[in-house]
């Protein structure tokens, strides 16, 4: 096996266990003898297990902004970016489902960044432009517009970890079709001054 190579089996070995596991209680030596190599081989490609989780994370991460920039830039109404972006997030969830708990659970205290809440603050910067299209199409102020960015995201991001999570046999877009209802209709009778009604 090719040193690349040797570096993919042993970032896709530790992302499943770090995915199974959590990232604290797998440790250099169950990356190791998963994939039938030697604890300084892991070492020398990564430093250690930080190292390794680092390089887990900004994989997945990458994977992930590929799957939404891509469906978030190639055009069309505020209606179809909505509904391309719901699929792209559960696309990328059903084809990397280790990748997408990994980028869920909580980074440790060494790891500055990957947290799920900086990780979905950053897909909901992306997120920003289709809100603020339907905001100034509506006269609505668009200083506001992150909040609902990241009500958004975090409906999708839920959802799927749900999705994913419980087995449920519910198709892909059956899913992204429900989440873009909510969504898209909320959207739609938005009101320029919301109030609390019962307060």
């Amino acid at each position: 096996m090719s040193a690349a190579d040797r570096r993919e089996q042993l970032i896709s070995v530790a992302e499943k266990l770090f995915a199974e596991h959590g990232v604290q209680p797998t440790t250099v030596e169950d990356v190791a003898s998963a994939a039938g190599v030697t604890k300084p081989l892991i070492y020398e490609h990564f430093g250690g297990k930080e190292g390794l989780y680092a390089v887990v994370v900004d994989r997945a991460m990458r994977q992930l902004l590929d799957h939404l920039v891509g469906a978030l830039t190639s055009g069309g109404t505020s209606r179809e970016l909505l509904e391309r972006g719901a699929v792209a997030l559960l696309s990328y969830i059903e084809e990397q489902p280790a990748a997408f708990r990994v980028l869920l659970r909580d980074s440790p205290t060494w790891h500055g960044s990957g947290s799920a809440a900086s990780i979905m603050s950053a897909v909901a910067g992306q997120v920003e432009e289709i809100v603020i299209e339907v905001f100034k199409r509506n006269e609505l102020d668009v200083e506001v517009v992150p909040i609902y960015a990241q009500m958004l995201v975090g409906m999708i991001g839920f959802t799927g970890e749900w999705w994913i999570e419980s087995g449920s046999s519910l198709p892909r877009d059956t899913v992204a079709a429900h989440m873009v209802n909510l969504a898209w209709h909320g959207l739609g009778g938005i009101e320029a001054d919301p109030k609390l009604k019962t307060l």
